[in-house]
């Protein structure tokens, strides 16, 4: 027999008691203030601090060191092979280090020959010409040799950093000694990228709170607006730019005159349409093709290599953070900025050349040689808005290779 279930029939059943459950705390991120900004800083600096440029080693990474006594041809072969655009530089006879081959010596180089010799005279004393002998072209030309620069690899990342900042050097060699023999012993050497990277991975936390807008943080170096400021009749004042049809060697004396790495090629209306770079000259002198110096840029981005991974841009009013975020995503050394949507709505035009940004740019504003905020604040060694003690921060991790 069937029975259906009425409110007179149907079973009771026992209610439980009901209990007040504490209210779970919020996992909400801090609001994005200028305080959680400036807090944000000196918890990286503080983790800095903490941890030694040891800690900034990949797990796995190769280190190319080369003789001063290696021809200078042999060694652009060694780096452009390696993929790397310098390395340190070991002298055999006393067991030493003895300085970096970068860069800088090409450019240089390139300079001492266009104006000393012949396109032949060239090309036959580069295949013979030893790293030893780049310091006597440097005198030649009257350039100030570079600083013998070191640090130990057990000296913390914010003092490295500090090095860096101080000497505007791009790389730092780390040196020990041998126990046994006491001689000198190159372990690795720390560049603004692998110090950058290694911030952008391990402080995420406080990353995310550098929200305040580049511009506004004075990171950068952007073009002068103001009447009396632009002697060279550059309407990008002070920021060296060249266009497709200036000549190779023009862009060349701007890198050894100015100390830069790379030029940004506009259009006649200020548009940024590409990026010369030091590292687009070093196949130039590694294969004799001095002559290539009297083509233009737009010919000469013709052999630029297949791999170049293009021109990084950004605007005024990107964040650090996401700036940050880039440089952990991406081979990143520098980014040009350019006219957004913000500059365009006040009658500029897009995508118009408006500032660049340099690894030593940042560098600098994060460890604490630039405004925090609006205003300008010296560095504090110790502040109660470090809110956490490096042993309290998580373990450092590094990327894989280098």
């Amino acid at each position: 027999m069937n029975t259906s279930l009425t409110p007179n029939n149907s079973p009771k059943v026992k209610r439980k008691i009901s209990v007040r459950r504490p209210r779970a705390v919020s996992h909400l991120p801090p609001p994005l203030t200028p305080e959680a900004h400036d807090a944000a800083l000196y918890a990286i600096r503080a983790y800095l601090k903490g941890r030694t440029s040891y800690d900034s080693f990949p797990v796995s990474f190769r280190l190319i060191v080369l003789d001063s006594k290696l021809e200078v041809r042999k060694a652009l072969q060694c780096l452009l092979s390696n993929g790397v655009v310098s390395a340190p530089l070991w002298n055999s006879e006393k067991s030493c280090f003895s300085g970096m081959f970068t860069v800088s010596d090409i450019i240089h180089l390139i300079q001492y020959y266009w104006k000393s010799s012949t396109y032949e005279g060239a090309v036959a004393d580069v295949e013979t010409l030893r790293l030893e002998s780049l310091r006597d072209i440097e005198k030649e030309l009257g350039v100030e040799p570079p600083p013998l620069l070191r640090e130990h690899p057990s000296a913390t990342l914010y003092d490295a950093a500090k090095l860096l900042i101080q000497t505007h050097a791009r790389r730092v060699p780390l040196l020990d000694n041998d126990t046994e023999t006491g001689h000198q012993v190159i372990v690795s050497v720390l560049t603004q990228y692998r110090l950058l990277k290694f911030i952008s991975i391990n402080c995420g936390r406080e990353i995310s709170q550098l929200h305040m807008p580049l511009r506004k943080l004075k990171i950068g170096t952007y073009v002068s607006a103001a009447p009396g400021e632009n002697p060279e009749g550059n309407p990008f004042h002070p920021i060296a730019t060249a266009t497709m049809d200036t000549p190779v060697f023009d862009v060349v004396h701007m890198f050894s005159e100015r100390g830069i790495s790379a030029v940004p090629i506009v259009d006649e209306s200020g548009i940024v349409v590409n990026l010369y770079e030091t590292v687009d000259v070093i196949t130039l002198v590694r294969l004799g093709a001095y002559q290539s110096l009297d083509l233009t840029i737009s010919e000469a981005l013709l052999q630029r290599s297949t791999d170049f991974p293009g021109v990084v841009i950004c605007t005024a009013s990107d964040s650090l953070g996401t700036l940050m975020q880039l440089i952990k995503k991406r081979r990143v050394h520098r980014l040009v900025v350019v006219e957004g949507e913000e500059e365009e709505r006040k009658g500029g035009k897009k995508g118009r050349l408006l500032g660049i940004i340099t690894l030593s740019d940042v560098l600098r504003y994060l460890i604490g040689e630039a405004a925090i905020g609006e205003g300008v604040e010296p560095l504090v060694e110790e502040d109660s808005r470090d809110l956490r003690t490096p042993s309290q921060l998580p373990t450092p991790v590094s990327e894989e290779t280098s």
